[in-house]
């Protein structure tokens, strides 16, 4: 039996070297436990559980994730004449298996189901996931958006929908591209009308590239003021899967196979707003966009993870000119470069994923105690401004450089391998295209230069 978090001394590293204890302080003070009975009884009890947790995903990881890998990326889902999807039964298993160790509510609170997690464990637990299947960790990291139900939306949306999402019932997708809005989702026209007959909102129009389309919860981004083009007209609804929403096409792409990117056809589908009109993008997709190219920056680093030890291992056992390969300086020198880069990505998003923590844990205190001393407060609100502007410069440059190392070292780990490296007998091929996804969504690179400079 492996362990994707075990066998990593640097991720072990930095688990010891930040001060999660001192995250976990606000996070555990300020929690919502409701009648949980896993609440852990001090500090020290807390990092252990999220230390115990790690390994828990790093045993799926290696043990199911990985293994089930390859058949999945080879046979992919099935989309069927109804508009439905079939996931792979591998996808499947994966699923049920993070569900029963319930992993799919890592940063929810615990009245919930969920696990009330830092992001930064969030973000270590997703780069193992990733470098086990980086395909399965879109499904897995599509928990994000039950962050922003937490968030955002009504309590009574929050008692429907949170606890299905902690025990795996239920898994989401971000409904945010249109064939005409991409990087530009101000251009968003998918309709949002509000029936006064029946008080419901009913959304029409097409979404497209889709991950996880077919899930079961929806938050889709639409235009409910029609006199208004940009982004101030757009709200965020929430809906689940029914027969007014049907899968029109699945993509067929170059690498993460196991993931559904599918085009979505909405048909007078009933909906629900998401806390105000006309905030929907500037407010809680940003918000969500955030959480989102953090967790490609750390599936960045999963998908890197596997290619350079795959590298390594071939570069040990490969013998030419009377000794292995990594004895070759040139090889060496491709090895070393790839793990120094890893290295320093893992620095730069795991400090982001800290940060992003400061920043809710600062938020958390000003929200729960409403009778804050002014000579408390202050200070705090001051501090939560700042943290938000160092984190909205982080999250892009983490998302950039971790999506650039990581097509870098997948290729490099071919050119290791040589022509072995290019035949789908080894998943150094696999590792390739499954990279080269890391710098185009949820934002290109070059679009992540931008917010870097802005925040």
């Amino acid at each position: 039996m492996g362990n994707f978090y075990l066998d990593n001394e640097d991720i072990q590293f930095y688990f010891k070297a930040i001060d999660v204890k001192k995250l976990a302080e606000i996070q555990e003070d300020y929690a919502e436990n409701g009648d949980a009975d896993y609440v852990p009884y001090d500090l020290d009890d807390a990092v252990d559980n999220y230390r115990r947790v790690l390994e828990i995903a790093g045993q799926i990881a290696a043990d199911t994730l990985a293994k089930n890998a390859e058949q999945v990326d080879e046979e992919g889902n099935t989309l069927n004449d109804d508009g439905t999807v079939t996931l792979n039964p591998k996808v499947r298993e994966n699923l049920d298996k993070m569900g029963a160790a319930d992993l799919m509510g890592f940063t929810l609170p615990r009245r919930y189901g969920g696990l009330n997690c830092p992001t930064l464990i969030y973000t270590m637990a997703t780069e193992i996931v990733s470098r086990g299947d980086v395909s399965f960790m879109n499904m897995f990291g599509l928990q994000g958006i039950a962050e922003t139900i937490n968030a955002f939306a009504s309590q009574e949306i929050k008692d429907e929908t949170l606890s299905r999402f902690c025990s795996g019932e239920v898994t989401g997708a971000m409904v945010l591209t249109e064939p005409d809005a991409g990087s530009d989702l101000q251009a968003v026209r998918l309709r949002a009308d509000y029936d006064e007959a029946t008080g419901q909102w009913l959304l029409n129009g097409v979404k497209r590239f889709i991950t996880n389309g077919c899930g079961e919860i929806l938050l889709t981004l639409a235009r409910s003021e029609h006199d208004i083009d940009d982004g101030r007209g757009l709200s965020l609804f929430i809906s689940e899967r029914n027969e007014c929403v049907k899968v029109r096409h699945l993509e067929h792409k170059l690498g993460i196979h196991g993931s559904p990117t599918c085009e979505l056809v909405f048909t007078n589908c009933p909906a629900k707003l998401i806390g105000d009109r006309q905030r929907g993008l500037i407010t809680y997709v940003m918000a969500l966009m955030n959480g989102a190219r953090l967790g490609i920056a750390a599936q960045s680093l999963g998908v890197a993870e596997a290619a350079f030890r795959l590298a390594r291992v071939y570069a040990n056992s490969r013998c030419q000119f009377g000794g292995p390969i990594e004895n070759l300086p040139a090889v060496a020198e491709l090895l070393t470069d790839s793990r120094v880069s890893i290295e320093a990505a893992r620095a730069l998003t795991y400090e982001t994923a800290a940060v992003c923590d400061q920043e809710h844990n600062a938020q958390r205190v000003t929200e729960t105690v409403p009778d804050l001393p002014k000579e408390k407060s202050m200070p705090l609100k001051r501090l939560m401004k700042s943290l938000k502007r160092l984190n909205a410069m982080l999250t892009p440059m983490s998302k950039f450089y971790s999506s650039e190392m990581c097509n870098k070292v997948a290729y490099d780990a071919i050119q290791v391998l040589g022509g072995s490296g290019y035949m789908k007998d080894y998943a150094a091929e696999r590792y390739a295209r499954d990279a080269r996804i890391t710098n185009i969504y949820e934002g290109t690179s070059q679009l992540q230069v931008v917010a870097a400079i802005k925040g």
